[in-house]
Parts: structure tokens; C-alpha cells; sequence
């Protein structure tokens, strides 16, 4: 099922041009990105703007991201935040709603619900059942992942590959295929994951490039870089 059909990034609403996230060239000459997958992966290096895009992508829709506390800056970028501001999203029928998963959100947010369950233990019926926070980190993802991903909705993943083993990353994989042939939600995943990538059928798009562009999973640095290293990892091994 696909929800959201394409994104347009409009360069003459970009307020300046030597802030990030508005001074990475790839937003600048990248005008438009059309979902035509249930599952698409946003891969490529730390700061070229992959996680910004999903960030923005889920404001723009509407879904709520969850926001720790502390996050207190040294320097304050005033830009940071805004690039929902310059997109604009085009649905395939109607909007829907959906959430926002990362790794240090998910973690404030299974302290908060551990507080909640205090006064209402039934609320952990819609996670698996169990406390979130008394299970191994890994473990309390994929019940989370369980239990949320069954509900009709667009969900956004930032680096879900950050607290699970490889036999979990496995899991997760069956469990998107399943979710897939469900046929009730979309899933847009920034990742490093070769993992991830390698889910059969699914849409590629890489930011290391001066544009947004599509990509096969064989011809992913990720996957050259697993292959070559497991073939041979002395080679990569300096002594």
C-alpha cells in the first residue's frame, strides 16, 4: 500500500543558503522524489541530509515526533528544523496518520510509558504486553515494532539497525515482508544497514550523490563494502 505518493522540495522557499540543512547541494538540485514502493530506504554518509528529509517528510505529514527533554546546543542552528517548511507532499488518496521511530526517542519514550503503566498497566497491552524498559533494548524494539507496525499507517524509521544484533535485523526484515504483504502500511527507513537494503523488492534512494537518485541494492557502496570486507577482512585490517 502506498500512501504517500512523491515529495517536491522547492528551492525558492529555502530562507538561506549557508545553513544547514539548506546548504547541502543535494536539496538545492533535487526537485522532486515519487514513492512508488511500500518500503523505501533513504541510505548514504552522516550529514547528507537523509535523516533530515525523513525528519521533515513526517512534520510535513502531519506525524508527531516524539522530543526528549535535554536538547540543549552550544551553538544554535536557527535553520535546523525547518526544511518541512520548504516541501510540500502529495498523498495517493488521503492523508493518514502513522508515527516516527529513533533510537534515543524510542528510548525516552519507554521510560515515559513505564510511568504511565504505573497508573494503567492495560497501556502495555499495545506493546507486546510487557514493560518495554525490562527487556534487553533489542528485545523491546521488536516488541514495539510488533505491536505498532499492525496498525493501519505511514511510518518513518531513522536507523532502526542501532541496538539490534544481526539475527534481529533478520526479524525485522520477515516482519516488514509480512507487514508488505498485509498490504496496510508504508515505510520510509534511513539506514546503514546492508541488512535492511537487502529486502527484496524495495525502493533505494541515495544521498551521496548531487542528487536524490535511485539505486539497486548490489550497486550500493554498503553492499561492496560487506561483500569485500567478509571475503577478505584482512585486507581492510591495518597492523
Amino acid at each position: 500500500m502506498i500512501y504517500l505518493k512523491k515529495v517536491d522540495i522547492h528551492l525558492e522557499k529555502f530562507p538561506v543558503l549557508d545553513y544547514y540543512p539548506f546548504n547541502l547541494k543535494i536539496f538545492q538540485n533535487t526537485d522532486t522524489i515519487t514513492f512508488n514502493n511500500s518500503i523505501t530506504m533513504f541510505i548514504g554518509e552522516n550529514g547528507t541530509g537523509k535523516s533530515t528529509l525523513l525528519k521533515a517528510l513526517a512534520y510535513k505529514c502531519g506525524i508527531h515526533i516524539w522530543q526528549s527533554e535535554f536538547n540543549l546546543r552550544c551553538e544554535k542552528n536557527p535553520h535546523e528544523e525547518d526544511l518541512y517548511k520548504t516541501i510540500s507532499v502529495k498523498w495517493e488518496n488521503e492523508a493518514v496518520p502513522g508515527s516516527f521511530f529513533g533510537s534515543q526517542i524510542f528510548s525516552h519514550f519507554a521510560k515515559n510509558l513505564e510511568e504511565w503503566a504505573m497508573n494503567d498497566s492495560g497501556m502495555l497491552n499495545y506493546f507486546g504486553g510487557k514493560s518495554l524498559i525490562t527487556q534487553s533494548h533489542g528485545q523491546s524494539l521488536m516488541s514495539y515494532f510488533q505491536s505498532r507496525y499492525n496498525i493501519k499507517g505511514l511510518y518513518f524509521l531513522d536507523e532502526p539497525e542501532t541496538a539490534l544484533s544481526p539475527s534481529s535485523l533478520v526479524e525485522l526484515l520477515n516482519l516488514l515482508t509480512k507487514i508488505r504483504k498485509q498490504g496496510h502500511a508504508q515505510f520510509i527507513i534511513a539506514t546503514h544497514s546492508p541488512f535492511l537494503m537487502a529486502l527484496p523488492d524495495s525502493q533505494i534512494f541515495t544521498f551521496d550523490n548531487t542528487t536524490i537518485q535511485p539505486i539497486k541494492y548490489k550497486d550500493t557502496d554498503y553492499y561492496k563494502l560487506y561483500r569485500n570486507f567478509m571475503n577478505n577482512p584482512e585486507k581492510f585490517i591495518k597492523t
